[in-house]
């Protein structure tokens, strides 16, 4: 025991973790192209964690990583939604404009992926003058 008062350091790690969900976030938004309709786990989790990476850092865009991330959370509800009822057309029973409700996702990644890029073509803020 101290006799005196214990100083306790701060744990410091060695990583970022802010910026490693970013990364992997940006890895699943981008890997979930390849099938946008199984892929949309992955690009619905790799937005959840750009938010969360944007609010970690207080970002100026935290919102609109939000806002894309319910859009695209409400596009891929419906996406499964309309899938488990059979679809679109001629042979289903849902007509063609019920589709605009899975409109919200690819509108949500577009967003978000605007967003990344704006985010990595920004300079640091230690590197402005």
């Amino acid at each position: 025991m101290c006799d005196e008062p214990c100083k306790t350091t701060p744990v410091t790690t060695p990583f970022n973790t802010s910026r490693i969900l970013f990364l992997i976030g940006v890895i699943a938004l981008l890997a979930g192209v390849i099938d946008p309709l199984e892929g949309s786990f992955a690009i619905a989790a790799g937005s959840g964690l750009v938010t969360l990476s944007a609010y970690m850092t207080h970002d100026k865009h935290r919102e609109n990583f939000l806002f894309s991330f319910i859009l695209i959370i409400f596009g891929v509800f419906f996406l499964f939604f309309f899938s488990s009822l059979g679809g679109f057309g001629d042979g289903a029973v849902l007509s063609w404009w019920w589709a605009l409700l899975i409109l919200p996702y690819p509108l949500g990644w577009l967003l978000a992926i605007v967003l990344v890029v704006a985010q990595m073509l920004r300079k640091p803020a230690r590197q402005r003058t």
